[in-house]
């Protein structure tokens, strides 16, 4: 397995999006800070919480002390897991199919601005736990997306585990939207984009762009991350 594929997972595994935006307007819209769905697919998608947060306030003109933050980020996410507990998010079209054709082929990593706890119960009850050889979660970088640090990390722990030297093998993530991709490709990566909350020309920047993951292969993925 000489190649990697990075998968979002917010908008590209999971359909979790409008679950985020609507936790945002619990936790939010009670204090005068919330915002629309579009609002949030062109401002605020492809962040972390702890961004999102500092963004919101910041474009209020209102100060937010760090335990204030923290305050707000441990209720969002509560309110996140209660959402997904009632209302699981369906996984995307071309996803689970993907995942098996993948498995003997590359190694797999997960490269995600949302919180560990958000993301864990989704692959639990979708039975794909296993799936990947290592996650990074907002949890393990100082800075969110389109910051490379998450994708940095991820690169190199799959190069640490597969117990090579020199530098890490070619690798391919599959983002949904702008920040992700400028991401991605600031950690060396190429890109593939998939249109579940952009549109194509939004993710112009991406080596490939599709409309599904249905219609992706691992032939496809791996002949981008090793062109």
């Amino acid at each position: 397995m000489d190649f990697a594929v990075f998968f979002d997972f917010d908008g590209v595994i999971a359909d979790s999006e409008r679950l985020h935006h609507r936790a945002y307007q619990l936790l939010l819209g009670p204090l005068g800070l919330g915002f629309s769905w579009d609002v949030y697919r062109a401002g605020y998608i492809g962040y972390d919480d702890r961004d999102v947060l500092r963004l919101i306030h910041r474009d209020a003109g209102i100060d937010l002390p760090s335990d204030r933050l923290k305050d707000l980020m441990a209720r969002k996410a509560d309110l996140f897991a209660g959402l997904a507990r009632d209302e699981p998010p369906p996984l995307y079209p071309g996803v689970r199919p993907l995942l098996d054709s993948l498995r003997s082929k590359a190694r797999l990593a997960l490269c995600s601005g949302a919180m560990r706890g958000d993301i864990d119960p989704i692959l639990r009850a979708a039975g794909l736990e296993d799936r990947f050889d290592t996650i990074v979660t907002a949890e393990d970088v100082p800075a969110s997306k389109p910051d490379p640090a998450c994708y940095r990390l991820a690169r190199s722990r799959l190069h640490a585990r597969a117990g090579n030297a020199g530098e890490a093998p070619g690798g391919v993530a599959i983002e949904d939207t702008p920040a992700g991709i400028e991401s991605a490709r600031g950690a060396g990566l190429h890109v593939l984009a998939v249109c579940t909350t952009h549109g194509p020309a939004e993710l112009a920047a991406a080596d490939r762009v599709t409309n599904s993951l249905a219609e992706v292969h691992a032939g496809l993925l791996e002949a981008l991350a090793t062109p």
